[in-house]
């Protein structure tokens, strides 16, 4: 047999390296992680196929969904930039890496700069940095490559063929309404402008966190992004299959992505850790549990008609713009049955100007009747407190009744959802039933909680004058 000298076997790991990312991922484990054993599985190859279908020009917006600890910031931030310089033989792309914090960006730029300086990259790929570009937030080479590190708000004065966008928000801000609008700020009116051109590409690769979150923004406006969603417990009725003609391999329903990784045991202890939210979001990918969360749509009966004798109130969620995007004033009337159970009897929702909104809820109290009960909010400040005043004014005649808020959305959910999990909330039967069970089952990780505002409104207040006497009620 022929002796093979190192430059032959150089050459074999060469050849090796530039067939698959896959590949160049697996050898270059070693530089990364020399203590630890590497762990591979399908989903790797998935995340590395998708990759490769955006260096080869096939994909050019990509969005990957998956758990955590799946190598998704090694694979998409270290070693696929190395793998284009190296093996690919692309040493003039230039990477743009952000994330939700600057060090973790700077953090992978790092990671990827030590892989290419490393004895065993140099030997088979002697990709030269340049002495006065190489720092750990960027780096350069002397083909004009760059690798950059940035915060995802603070992206100006960047450009580059790549951006890579990894977890845009955290999950610590994931219910942030400010954290939210400054991700989807960024997202749609920075980060495209970073990109050198037509030919560039973009990279986001997140768990999933909030409806609005970075992912619900490229899901509801449709853009074109191939999408890879990888679930942590297979969902037969939910398979992913992407555009380059890759789909899920798993059969059963509930079959795990990483077993070798994540066994059934790890997931299960990761399910109760993470409880009903979170594990639907960072595992699942979906910002909400199928079945729902906080409320589950089982628990509420359907009913066809009220009993006589029922006492209601219509708690109202206000806001004023008629824009496609922006919250509802939504109105939902609750009533105690005689036997003490509750139904939810009826919601009045739309997008209207202020002055229509007024109009929406006057003319709601005259089909109510005066028997119900009409419940206001109150903005903190005097202009909130002016508004609430005017339009209680405005239903002079009905017992209406303005208060401010206290606790967040989810403390004042709290006696509703305790209620309808005991089997003691009824719904009457209408055409709005389905927007707000809905609603109710993506709740607090939906787009939109304003039913869930109203209807928490109007039980608070139907269970509060249950509790009052006769000469607190003003009777």
């Amino acid at each position: 047999m022929q002796h093979l000298t190192k430059a032959d076997l150089a050459a074999i790991e060469r050849e090796f390296c530039q067939r698959s990312l896959a590949n160049f991922a697996k050898r270059a484990w070693h530089v990364l992680e020399p203590s630890a054993e590497l762990k591979w599985g399908w989903v790797l190859d998935a995340i590395c196929e998708h990759l490769e279908a955006v260096t080869d020009g096939r994909i050019k917006r990509l969005l990957i969904n998956v758990p955590p600890g799946t190598m998704k910031s090694l694979l998409v931030g270290v070693i696929w930039p190395a793998w284009e310089w190296g093996p690919k033989e692309l040493p003039h792309m230039r990477f743009v890496g952000t994330a939700h914090e600057e060090q973790l960006a700077i953090r992978d730029s790092r990671r990827c700069r030590s892989l290419i300086k490393s004895e065993w990259f140099q030997l088979h790929w002697p990709v030269a940095l340049l002495a006065d570009l190489d720092g750990k937030r960027e780096f350069g080479n002397d083909q004009k490559g760059i690798r950059q590190a940035r915060a995802f708000t603070s992206m100006t004065g960047v450009r580059g063929d790549r951006v890579i966008l990894d977890d845009p928000i955290s999950a610590d801000n994931a219910n942030s309404e400010a954290k939210l609008e400054a991700a989807r700020i960024a997202f749609t009116e920075t980060l495209p402008t970073r990109i050198n051109s037509d030919k560039s590409a973009i990279v986001v690769i997140m768990q999933r966190l909030n409806e609005r979150d970075t992912s619900g923004v490229i899901l509801e406006q449709g853009l074109p992004y191939t999408h890879l969603r990888v679930p942590m417990r297979f969902e037969a009725d939910n398979r992913c299959t992407t555009g380059i003609g890759w789909t899920d391999p798993r059969i059963e329903d509930g079959e795990l992505m990483f077993p070798g990784r994540f066994d059934e045991a790890a997931v299960s202890e990761l399910e109760k850790t993470l409880r009903e939210y979170a594990t639907a979001g960072q595992l699942q990918q979906r910002p909400a549990p199928r079945e729902g969360g906080m409320f589950k749509r089982a628990w509420f009966n359907v009913v066809k008609a009220a009993p006589v004798g029922t006492k209601w109130v219509r708690g109202w969620d206000l806001a004023a713009s008629t824009k496609s995007a922006s919250d509802y004033t939504a109105g939902v009337k609750i009533g105690k049955q005689p036997d003490g159970r509750f139904i939810i009897g009826h919601v009045a929702r739309d997008r209207l100007a202020a002055g229509a909104v007024r109009t929406l809820i006057k003319n709601t109290a005259s089909q109510d009747g005066r028997e119900c009960m009409v419940s206001i909010p109150q903005d903190p400040g005097q202009a909130g407190k002016d508004q609430a005043q005017s339009i209680v004014r405005d239903l002079a005649g009905y017992n209406a009744r303005s208060s401010t808020e206290s606790g967040d959305k989810a403390t004042r959910a709290d006696p509703l959802a305790a209620q309808a999990e005991a089997g003691n909330v009824d719904v009457l039967q209408g055409e709005w039933n389905e927007a707000f069970f809905d609603e109710l089952c993506l709740f607090p990780n939906g787009a939109f909680d304003d039913q869930v505002d109203g209807a928490s409104r109007a039980f608070n207040e139907l269970a509060k004058r249950s509790t009052m006497t006769s000469t607190e009620l003003g009777l």
